[in-house]
């Protein structure tokens, strides 16, 4: 349990850094942003509590919104998209004892399920973040454009990083 402790509390502040210097300045054609730090919400165990999860995704998104200069819309997202977790996760596999203890990942999802899982949750966080961004419809299109081509950045990016920690674990 301690061992898990440590290894989700390091993910958690590699994520923010490289998130917060990095990622934050990196905007592909003035449209696609790369939103790395959800994968901590994202790879968090599914059999975590719900208060514990609701915390750990609205503290992440504070310290984005901190360093980030973003009042409170990340830890409004980040919160949101801890509530879809559950939901989405269960959409792709079936509700029983073995995969309540599972952690998302590659290796225990499988390529397929894993890419829906994971392209459903950052499309929903980069439609959220987006239009809470923009606060109207009146730009659904370039909601729409940022969301998609976010979405598409961001779950490559995932899919490097869940490649890389499975591959050394």
């Amino acid at each position: 349990m301690n061992k898990e402790i440590i290894k989700f509390s390091i993910l958690f502040i590699v994520l923010l850094l490289v998130q917060v210097m990095i990622c934050n300045h990196i905007a592909i054609f003035n449209v696609a942003v790369p939103l790395i730090f959800i994968y901590f919400i994202i790879r968090l165990p599914i059999d975590i509590g719900k208060g514990v999860l609701f915390t750990l995704a609205f503290i992440m998104g504070l310290c984005v919104d901190v360093f980030s200069d973003t009042p409170g819309l990340n830890s409004l997202a980040c919160t949101m998209l801890a509530a879809f977790k559950d939901p989405i996760y269960y959409a792709y596999i079936p509700k029983d004892d073995k995969t309540k203890y599972l952690t998302p990942s590659i290796s225990s999802l499988g390529v397929a399920i894993y890419c829906k899982y994971l392209v459903s949750m950052v499309g929903i966080y980069c439609v959220m973040i987006f239009s809470i961004e923009y606060f109207n419809f009146a730009d659904f299109k370039d909601i729409l454009l940022l969301s998609v081509s976010s979405c598409l950045l961001t779950f490559l990016m995932l899919l490097a990083i869940d490649s890389l920690i499975i591959r050394k674990s």
